[in-house]
């Protein structure tokens, strides 16, 4: 059964944080620089939430809140779901389609060791089951 760290053995461990203070502006445009859609708010190396889109547009947009004035602490999804590595990849699914949720935190003896998507997540599974198509191609051939 495959795990959550063989997904971060092939996208690697990157992970992109602002603290709590950050004006949700910064944070958009960090976003929009590193080409990601969620953020994780850490202070300390503590993870405290989840910044995405979705966030963006419900709590900033629709409530007519400014991005430059708004702290990213003030909207961010603080109640956040986390998976560890050994966890599988069919319970971050499940995970990901039972709570509707697009991103999840890697965690590690208490530290943020990465960031899975459900692009990732398909990604891993597409070029997954490649490998074993052709696999199985080999043995037949040979």
């Amino acid at each position: 059964m495959k795990k959550i760290r063989n997904i971060l053995e092939n996208k690697g461990h990157q992970v992109y944080a602002v603290s709590p203070e950050t004006s949700v502006y910064d944070a958009l445009h960090m976003m929009m620089e590193k080409n990601i859609s969620s953020l994780l708010i850490m202070e300390n190396e503590v993870l405290k939430g989840i910044f995405t889109e979705r966030d963006y547009a419900r709590k900033l947009v629709l409530m007519g809140r400014s991005s430059r004035e708004t702290p990213i602490g003030e909207i961010m999804t603080a109640n956040l779901f986390t998976i560890t590595p050994s966890e599988t990849i069919d319970h971050c699914m499940e995970m990901m389609s039972t709570y509707k949720i697009r991103h999840l935190p890697v965690i590690d003896n208490n530290r943020v060791t990465g960031m899975v998507s459900i692009g990732d997540v398909v990604k891993f599974i597409i070029e997954d089951q490649k490998r074993t198509i052709q696999q199985l191609e080999s043995y037949i051939a040979s």
